[in-house]
């Protein structure tokens, strides 16, 4: 077994046990594998290309100290992990500005109006029970909503199977944290614990697959 093969085991597997820990609300599966979800991608990534990415390292890296710490319950362990997330899709932004090569003014209208339809929408939703925690959303809420923008721009321009995969991701991501706002400060539910953890397993997923491409044998 090739060691692509292996790592992509070991990722899989510590991604099935935290979803069965979230599934079945077992807190010693989720403190113990939640935080190898990146760390098991990392060694994914590392085997599975000649050349890193440092801009990607570093977002599996704070992508890394944003699960840890949101396992956490408290307002200094979520603004901690919110930071980490905001850092993490910093990196992943200026990894897809750096792959658009052809981009017109109607194509970044296009993209940027969906996702900030989106975002201000939920935004608006939120606003009320977001309190103290109202800037930091705010801030969050843009950044991740610009990913989003970029990669939609980088897939008109180049409509590659590369770049779909980022776009796919960053949806993903998008929906991942969306329904994680809805849940922490809206209206609680498992089911949504548990659309949580899967759809932001598959968008990290998906940008590593976008990553490696190119490399892919």
């Amino acid at each position: 077994m090739s060691r692509i093969k292996v790592a992509l085991f070991v990722f899989v597997s510590v991604s099935i046990l935290d979803i069965i820990g979230v599934v079945f609300s077992i807190p010693y599966l989720i403190f113990i594998f939640k935080p190898f979800i990146l760390l098991s991608l990392l060694l994914l990534y590392h085997v599975s290309v000649s050349e890193k990415n440092s801009l990607y390292v570093s977002a599996l890296f704070f992508s890394f100290l944003g699960d840890v710490f949101l396992i956490y319950k408290g307002s200094f362990s979520f603004n901690i992990g919110l930071l980490s997330f905001l850092i993490a899709h910093l990196f992943f932004i200026k990894i897809v500005i750096s792959q658009i090569k052809k981009k017109t003014i109607l194509k970044v209208i296009y993209s940027i109006i969906p996702f900030f339809i989106l975002f201000l929408m939920l935004f608006l939703f939120l606003k009320n029970a977001l309190n103290d925690l109202l800037i930091p959303v705010l801030i969050y809420g843009i950044t991740i909503s610009i990913f989003g923008a970029v990669s939609l721009i980088n897939y008109l321009g180049i409509k590659s199977r590369k770049s779909l995969l980022m776009l796919g991701g960053a949806i993903l991501f998008i929906f991942s944290d969306s329904v994680l706002a809805i849940n922490k400060f809206y209206n609680s539910s498992h089911l949504f614990e548990i659309i949580i953890i899967i759809t932001y397993i598959i968008a990290q997923y998906l940008i590593f697959r976008s990553m490696v491409h190119e490399d892919e044998i």
